[in-house]
């Protein structure tokens, strides 16, 4: 009973989001951007601190790595080639404040929640994902859009984040999706979406 009752209620959900709005390439947006995944040894304010120091540092290497790419699968093609560069590099970060922990370095698909940036909001869902675990990789973790290379901050400008996101191959109106341009329908719609999939799941 339980279960044709969440069964039912998933359907409601997916119809009352298509209601609201329309498909509009959602899933070119899953094909059009990688994400970066930073993950703790644990929540202590040490481990805490070195993770946004390996973030740092990785994220000095891939856009030194990805200045001259182009495009979603050319980016994909270097980091593959590069995982025991960025290994190396956050395991070095490590050494030099003293910690031992083990890194491991991946790139693969990874599910994401509905996540809001800056001036972005993404939509839950499957994302290419470079993935850097250190140590027990228990503690609370970092998110960012690795690309188009461009980790969104407070100092992000949307005119910034616009030209990094066409010239990464999104039409103009994949990019109104992810700045919900139409005053938060988009953002509710990504919502009923995550919710519907937690149902099923």
């Amino acid at each position: 009973m339980k279960r044709m009752l969440g069964f039912f209620c998933a359907i409601m959900l997916l119809l009352g989001a298509f209601v609201l709005l329309p498909v509009h390439g959602e899933s070119e947006i899953y094909d059009s951007v990688i994400r970066l995944h930073v993950l703790a040894n644990s929540d202590s304010d040490k481990d805490q601190q070195l993770k946004l120091l390996v973030r740092d540092e990785v994220l000095h290497t891939t856009q030194l790595l990805l200045r001259d790419v182009q495009t979603r699968d050319e980016a994909a093609v270097v980091l593959r080639e590069s995982l025991g560069e960025i290994r190396t590099v956050a395991q070095n970060t490590l050494k030099k404040q003293g910690c031992d922990d083990a890194v491991s370095v991946s790139l693969g698909q990874e599910s994401y929640p509905t996540r809001e940036y800056e001036q972005l909001a993404f939509p839950a869902g499957e994302y290419l994902s470079l993935r850097v675990m250190i140590g027990e990789a228990e503690g609370a973790n970092w998110w960012c859009v690795l690309f188009p290379p461009l980790c969104l901050s407070a100092a992000t400008t949307k005119a910034e984040a616009e030209e990094a996101f066409l010239a990464a191959g999104l039409t103009e109106e994949q990019y109104r999706i992810i700045t919900d341009s139409n005053g938060g329908k988009y953002r509710l719609r990504f919502k009923i979406l995550e919710v519907a999939g937690k149902i099923f799941n």
